[in-house]
């Protein structure tokens, strides 16, 4: 074989890598000829993925349940992962490569949104009804990452109960984690005492949450933006990105969780509970909550309305 101009090119550019490590460049080369070819299926690690499904019953329709759920927890990783890029940048953070991040997020979410017509219609709700007696107490409450989300994205005490708010201002993480507003959502429904559920989160992922919300105190995605050059933080692309993010994982997401949880949880005259005694009816509507990471972006009016039309948009 005849070694071109390019080849050598490539030689000389590997050699010199390998020669700041102190690495030989032979040795590495001799190697590739030991080397397999990479496969998708390794790659991927299709073989191991398609374990990680364990269900509790015999009832089919739980695949459906335990493969959507997972599906969830890898788009709230790659959630994650462009908010860790956002919050790492160095130097000035411009309004190209902010919108990008929030881009992916959103499409993110979009595709969350939208594929939740597999939990409200994809599954038999006789089975379901039966399935999930057997997963007590766990529940999709339970979702750290979407916790991490939430944390990383605006200032903690956007997350604190609403009418605890004002009370709240200045003072410290550890007092404002006393009051999230998730932790209303995890009660019984008759005593109103902490669920098993509740429980068992805090005391797994306590500290984890304060260490995340201490560490991005300064640079969630909310503070990226505010340390921006005014002519980016103007900039209406970005703030639309903003938004939109903001209703996705506030209004359309708890939405759709809503309708699956009215669908096969709701009966008349009375209510099944959810999956670890979930206070749902209370929990998931954003009108109640009014939960809303970028309130500067939106007028007086749009947040007296929060959540209202979406609900029609979703629930129709």
């Amino acid at each position: 074989m005849k070694i071109d101009s390019k080849l050598n090119d490539l030689l000389k550019l590997l050699d010199e890598k390998y020669g700041k490590s102190g690495q030989d460049i032979n040795a590495y080369l001799e190697g590739l000829l030991h080397a397999n070819y990479l496969n998708y299926w390794d790659y991927i690690q299709v073989d191991t993925l398609l374990t990680l499904q364990k269900t509790r019953t015999p009832i089919a329709d739980e695949v459906i349940f335990i493969v959507y759920h997972q599906i969830t927890e890898l788009y709230f990783k790659l959630c994650l992962h462009e908010i860790y890029q956002i919050a790492e940048v160095k130097g000035y953070m411009t309004a190209d490569y902010f919108i990008a991040r929030m881009k992916r997020m959103n499409a993110y979410f979009r595709n969350l949104i939208h594929s939740f017509e597999i939990m409200i219609n994809g599954m038999d709700k006789d089975q379901f009804l039966q399935f999930r007696m057997s997963l007590l107490p766990a529940s999709g409450f339970q979702s750290a990452q979407y916790r991490m989300v939430e944390i990383c994205a605006t200032d903690f005490i956007q997350l604190t109960d609403k009418d605890s708010r004002e009370e709240l201002k200045g003072q410290s993480l550890e007092a404002m984690f006393q009051k999230l507003y998730w932790k209303a959502g995890a009660t019984e429904l008759g005593s109103g005492k902490q669920t098993l559920t509740l429980t068992q989160f805090i005391e797994r992922y306590e500290s984890d949450f304060l260490r995340v919300a201490k560490e991005f105190e300064t640079k969630n995605i909310w503070q990226v933006y505010l340390s921006m050059p005014g002519k980016y933080r103007n900039n209406q692309d970005l703030i639309h990105e903003l938004r939109t993010f903001d209703e996705y994982v506030n209004v359309y997401w708890p939405l759709v969780h809503y309708k699956s949880a009215a669908r096969y949880l709701q009966r008349n005259p009375e209510d099944i509970a959810a999956t670890g005694g979930t206070n749902w009816q209370k929990y998931l509507p954003p009108r109640f909550q009014k939960r809303i990471f970028y309130p500067a972006l939106w007028s007086q009016e749009e947040m007296d309305e929060w959540g209202k039309k979406g609900l029609f948009d979703t629930l129709k």
